[in-house]
């Protein structure tokens, strides 16, 4: 299945390989639980989160799921944009997503041949750190 990530009318295929890392690892309930100073238990319950869930986009393996220098330009390009809403299409469904600045890198690349120069076709691998917003 494609993976695809759009602003407007500019779309950037992805590789289909690459895999949502933590998609089995987030709760949309929050709680939280404290002691009184008598010692009973107080549990706080977060009603349903409906948008912050993370979505990282990874390579299944180490130099796997190449993806075109040009390509990682326009995905930094948007990274560079403050509140840019981004549309995924991933596993069939279409999600707006931001990127997870608040957690540091947002694409973190790694050439797969390392050489002296640089040109747009020359093919990387990169991790996305995504949340649906």
């Amino acid at each position: 299945m494609s993976i695809t990530l759009s602003v407007g009318a500019t779309s950037v295929a992805l590789p289909a390989d690459l895999y949502w890392s933590d998609e089995l690892a987030w709760h949309p309930v929050g709680q939280s639980a404290t002691r009184s100073v008598t010692g009973a238990l107080i549990v706080q319950v977060q009603a349903t989160t409906t948008a912050g869930r993370p979505i990282t986009l990874a390579p299944p393996v180490e130099l796997a799921s190449w993806l075109p220098r040009s390509v990682l330009l326009q995905l930094r390009a948007w990274a560079d944009v403050p509140g840019q809403v981004m549309q995924l299409q991933l596993h069939g469904a279409l999600r707006d997503v931001m990127w997870r600045h608040q957690d540091g890198e947002v694409i973190t690349t790694r050439p797969v041949m390392p050489q002296e120069g640089v040109a747009p076709e020359d093919a990387y691998t990169a991790t996305l750190k995504l949340m649906e917003v």
